[in-house]
């Protein structure tokens, strides 16, 4: 079982998380794609990650081009190192991110 984190370092890990909302337990960021059909095509790959993970987060899809990510480990009850493994891996998946026409 993940050690749920203390503050420090929570606001340590998240020095490598630019625009990543701490609120409460949990991490949050809010991506915006091109378009919709690239934002289910985001949430798709997300669901990949953590599938491989088997760490799952909430996601909101909105405004039609819009993906809010939300991580927490609620087996701890807060945010553990998982969660910020998998919000870099979803970051990178954002930054490299090819998506077909």
């Amino acid at each position: 079982m993940q050690s749920r984190l203390e503050i420090k370092e929570i606001q340590k890990q998240l020095e490598n998380l630019p625009l990543w909302d701490f609120s409460s337990e949990t991490i949050s960021k809010t991506y915006q794609l091109v378009d919709f059909k690239q934002a289910v095509e985001f949430v798709n790959r997300v669901a990949e990650l953590a599938e491989q993970m088997d760490h799952h987060p909430d996601i909101l899809i909105f405004g039609w081009n819009k993906v809010k990510i939300t991580l927490s480990t609620h087996s701890a009850r807060g945010l553990t190192h998982l969660d910020f493994e998998l919000s870099t891996k979803i970051e990178n998946l954002f930054n490299n991110l090819k998506i077909e026409d």
